[in-house]
């Protein structure tokens, strides 16, 4: 069974490597690349996978969800500017990849217990489009 809970932040970034040009990195980034940033109100969607336990009825306790997410990444990265203010992001580009990945790697050791874990994390830039990261393959 899947379980899946929606948490919503925003964050303004950019989108450059220091070791390009700023025509390289507008050339591979576009305007994410503008040296004054830019925001987004990022959805995320994070999917749990487990059989529901057969004395609660769930597979994970809701509030318990919730508050590892508002813990590991709504409170830490809300109304920040990820290049500056959220490690790693300070060396590593915050793309929509990237923090996919990142949000994975928070969340994921929390989640994790017998017969329940982390399945998949997916997040919104826009509502056109989004990244779907499930952990290492």
């Amino acid at each position: 069974m899947f379980l899946t809970r929606k948490a919503e932040f925003s964050a303004s970034h950019i989108c450059a490597n220091p070791a390009w040009s700023a025509e390289q990195n507008q050339t591979v980034y576009g305007n994410n690349a503008n040296p004054n940033g830019h925001g987004h109100n990022y959805v995320l969607e994070v999917t749990l996978s487990g059989d529901p336990d057969p004395v609660t009825g769930m597979v994970f306790d809701l509030r318990e969800l919730k508050e590892i997410l508002n813990r590991e990444v709504v409170d830490p990265m809300d109304h920040r500017f990820l290049n500056e203010e959220v490690p790693p992001f300070d060396r590593v580009i915050p793309t929509t990849e990237n923090l996919a990945v990142e949000i994975w790697k928070r969340i994921e050791p929390q989640i994790t217990r017998e017969g329940v874990s982390l399945h998949n994390v997916r997040l919104y830039e826009t509502t056109d489009l989004f990244v779907d990261y499930g952990g290492e393959r």
